[in-house]
């Protein structure tokens, strides 16, 4: 129902021709949307310190509630202001950046939005288990001559890049636009302070975790490079210690899982622990059933680990009850407990329970 009205008020804005739109997912759905009642004292000003921390952010209210569109900004004790702010979504099996872009604001052609957003790379599918921003579609009304340019400045750099943001997202095919006519502006910066956090948390508007896993994602991709480092030059205690400490984080894109899981089993390989390395590489193809190392600039005895972590999940599949093909959704992969000497005998994997995610 929701999407089809959704198409209708659509339909009616091309008629109007109207520069307008509608966006229907979790991003502009009303049970998601952050109310605050204003109280006694308070400012515009004032409440985007509450929420943004920033003062300066009371613009972003003033165009979300429509309070400058003729041309005053005064606001009363008991009136209900929505509040916008970013929100976060936890990518799911098979989902694409066009098939988000639709269920968050009615248009696959406002992918770019997202892609953009959350910096992923060209022609890339979003990451399974990445905790991606969804940016905010600010309701934007201008008064200047130059509405498209105004916004641009407003809540952007003001660049014709910019501009061009905004014509994309609209789907606009010249930059004429009217006074009063709505632009949907998509901003990433729209994120809530602590204390707005906490206020929206107290008023069930948000999840208690908003934005959390994302921030430790992209902490943990910062670390990468150094997990790889380690094992290039040969230091492979620290990277099995730094591998296990990795996975104990929790809260991993698929990606990250295959990275770990491989430098970890490189490591372990190394380290003459080919039964824990056999264990990193059997979690590493079960997110990546195609995982493969580069034939000639890879060890043979890493490529015949990986051979054998391949058999043992086809074999396991293949048996009555076996696990199914595909990633696994509910428990974080095992640590490798680190050895305490190259030889066989070291300590095996550690016994730390599974974290689910």
């Amino acid at each position: 129902m929701k999407r089809l009205a959704c198409a209708r008020v659509l339909a009616a804005c091309v008629s109007w021709n109207v520069i307008c739109s509608l966006v229907c997912g979790l991003a502009r759905a009303e049970d998601n949307m952050l109310v605050h009642v204003v109280r006694p004292g308070e400012t515009l000003a004032s409440i985007a310190e509450l929420y943004y921390g920033e003062s300066r952010r009371e613009g972003a209210i003033v165009a979300e509630n429509g309070l400058g569109n003729e041309g005053g900004t005064s606001i009363v004790v008991g009136l209900r202001l929505s509040i916008p702010t970013v929100h976060y979504h936890r990518v799911e099996e098979g989902e694409t950046w066009t098939a988000l872009a639709e269920r968050f604001y009615g248009d696959s052609r406002r992918a770019f939005a997202l892609v953009e957003a959350n910096l992923a790379g060209a022609g890339k599918q979003p990451d399974v288990g990445a905790e991606i921003l969804i940016p905010y579609p600010l309701r934007y009304s201008g008064s200047a001559h130059d509405p498209l340019r105004q916004a641009a400045k407003e809540y952007y750099n003001g660049e014709n890049k910019a501009v061009s943001l905004i014509r994309r997202f609209n789907a606009l095919k010249t930059t004429r636009v009217g006074r009063g006519d709505i632009l949907l502006l998509p901003l990433s910066d729209l994120v809530l302070s602590e204390k707005g956090k906490k206020l929206a948390e107290a008023s069930g508007a948000l999840p208690k975790e908003h934005g959390e896993v994302r921030d430790k994602q992209l902490r943990i991709h910062d670390e990468l490079p150094e997990l790889h480092e380690h094992v290039v030059h040969g230091r492979y205690v620290e990277a099995v210690a730094m591998a296990n400490r990795l996975i104990g984080v929790g809260d991993l894109t698929g990606n990250q899982i295959v990275t770990i899981e491989r430098e970890l089993g490189t490591a372990l390989i190394a380290l003459e622990r080919d039964d824990l390395a056999l264990d990193a590489f059997k979690t590493m193809v079960e997110k990546q059933p195609d995982a493969e190392f580069g034939i000639g600039t890879t060890s043979p005895k890493v490529l015949k680990v990986l051979e054998e972590a391949k058999k043992a999940l086809a074999a396991a599949r293949a048996a009555p009850g076996g696990p199914k093909a595909g990633p696994e959704e509910d428990a974080a992969p095992p640590s490798a407990a680190i050895p305490t000497s190259a030889k066989p005998g070291a300590t095996g994997r550690s016994s730390e329970p599974k974290r689910s995610r």
